[in-house]
């Protein structure tokens, strides 16, 4: 029975996981958690929590359907103080995610300017992206990106920014206790996670976010979600995995059989200068 696999998942102390994003969408998608929200985003940019006033939450509906979709990011838009955030948590690998990420940057940028408005008037956009691959040839968890000049170093423009924080290299380097601490928590996997996360950190909304966690774990209906959503991701990860070495597979395939017919092309060619006939070349093909 179903729900007996699902009561076997969690019978190991494990918990429903932040990064999964139907949970990442029940804690940072609900309005009613915006202090742990502005704590979570003050903490990724690295801007004062006094500075966050107001945060409005775009899309927060989880409808039936989304639990049947089969893909693997979650996509949290917010306004805080006249900024525009988008904060995408994406579990498993997708390919040209870089790419993908800067037509989104623009297509939300471009949004934001309504019929006779100026240009003056668009929003800095900023894009959080959490991935759970490795996607920079480097040990840092955070990349920020942004646009200026390759020499002067001069930034074009402060309306652009695009984050990325690499959740598999979270303690390959430790620089910044409150980043790395939401990072840990939407990492967590086990009890024995969130109580070593609880023990050390000094931010209230983490310590929040965790009973939230654990509440959400004792919840058998979210721990139902939780296990049809992370099914589906692993279906969906080995179904790319399996058409990735299809297609390298079917590649080395088409380059044996590229390789022969150029070798008996040359052959041909040279048989062809020594007087040899089109029967007998047939024949030595094998044909």
């Amino acid at each position: 029975m179903i729900f007996g696999e699902v009561i076997y998942l969690y019978k190991d102390n494990s918990i429903v996981k932040l990064k999964l994003d139907v949970i990442f969408k029940r804690v940072f998608g609900d309005d009613k958690n915006k202090n742990i929200i502005a704590a979570f985003i003050s903490a990724l940019l690295e801007i004062p929590r006094e500075s966050i006033k107001q945060i409005y939450i775009n899309n927060v509906e989880l409808t039936p359907e989304y639990f049947d979709q089969k893909f693997s990011r979650l996509d949290l838009r917010l306004d805080v103080d006249g900024r525009t955030v988008n904060v995408e948590m994406q579990v498993n690998y997708e390919p040209d995610f870089k790419e993908r990420t800067l037509f989104y940057w623009s297509k939300i940028y471009s949004d934001e300017l309504k019929s006779g408005e100026e240009y003056g008037t668009l929003k800095r956009t900023v894009c959080i992206n959490i991935i759970n691959f490795n996607l920079f040839d480097c040990a840092d968890y955070h990349s920020n990106f942004k646009v200026m000049e390759n020499e002067r170093h001069e930034v074009l423009s402060d309306k652009f920014a695009i984050h990325f924080f690499e959740l598999k290299k979270i303690n390959n380097v430790k620089k910044n206790k409150p980043m790395e601490d939401w990072l840990n928590l939407i990492n967590a996997e086990t009890e024995g996670d969130l109580m070593s996360i609880q023990q050390t950190t000094n931010i209230p909304e983490v310590k929040d976010t965790i009973v939230m966690l654990r509440q959400l774990s004792a919840d058998e209906k979210v721990r139902q979600e939780a296990y049809y959503r992370e099914k589906r991701l692993h279906d969906e990860a080995t179904a790319l995995g399996n058409a990735r070495r299809e297609g390298r597979a079917e590649g080395r395939a088409e380059g044996r059989a590229e390789g022969r017919a150029e070798r008996d092309d040359e052959l041909i060619e040279r048989w062809r200068k020594k007087g040899i006939t089109e029967d007998q070349i047939k024949e030595l093909l094998g044909e």
